[in-house]
C-alpha cells in the first residue's frame, strides 16, 4: 500500500461505512462552506463483487451491488470523491464533501479528530458489540470415541 495514500484510504473507508444521520450531523457542524461545484452529480451504478475460494484461492464473481458515486469540489480546493453502497445520493455527496475538506491542510486535523476519528470509534464499538453477541452464542463441539478400533 502506498503510504502517501494511506490516510485518505482510511478516512474514505470510515466515511463509506458511516451512517447518513451521523454524516449529516457532522456536515451541519461545519458551518458556512465555500460554494460546492459538482464535477459528477451523485449517480447510482453497479459494481461486480469478487470473492476468492477459501479467502486466498481462485477469484470468482460473487454478484453485483448497487453503488452511488459523486465527485465535487469545495471552492477552489481539492476534488473530493464519494462512493456509497446502495442508492443514497446524499450519502455519496456527503462523503465527497468530507473527502474534499480533508485534503485541505488547514481543515484536515480538526475534521480528522472531530468527524473521522469519532465515526471510527463508533464503528469499532459496533463491531465489538456484534463480536461479543456472536461469542455469547458460541457452541463447543467435541467427539467422543468409544473403544479402540
Amino acid at each position: 500500500m502506498d503510504t502517501h495514500n494511506a490516510p485518505r484510504q482510511r478516512w474514505l473507508s470510515v466515511l463509506a461505512r458511516a451512517e447518513k444521520p451521523a454524516l449529516e450531523q457532522a456536515a451541519a457542524a461545519l458551518g458556512e462552506l465555500p460554494p460546492l461545484e459538482h464535477v459528477r452529480q451523485p449517480e447510482p451504478g453497479m459494481v461486480m463483487l469478487r470473492g476468492r475460494v477459501g479467502g486466498t484461492g481462485d477469484a470468482f464473481n460473487l454478484g453485483e451491488a448497487t453503488v452511488t458515486r459523486c465527485a465535487l469540489r469545495v471552492g477552489a480546493g481539492a476534488l473530493g470523491v464519494g462512493y456509497a453502497l446502495g442508492r443514497d445520493k446524499r450519502k455519496a455527496e456527503l462523503i465527497a464533501l468530507f473527502d474534499a475538506l480533508l485534503q485541505d491542510p488547514a481543515r484536515q486535523a480538526a475534521i480528522q479528530r472531530d468527524v473521522v476519528d469519532m465515526l471510527a470509534d463508533q464503528q469499532a464499538a459496533r463491531r465489538d458489540a456484534a463480536g461479543r453477541s456472536a461469542a455469547a452464542s458460541k457452541v463447543e463441539f467435541f467427539t467422543m470415541v468409544r473403544g479402540e478400533a
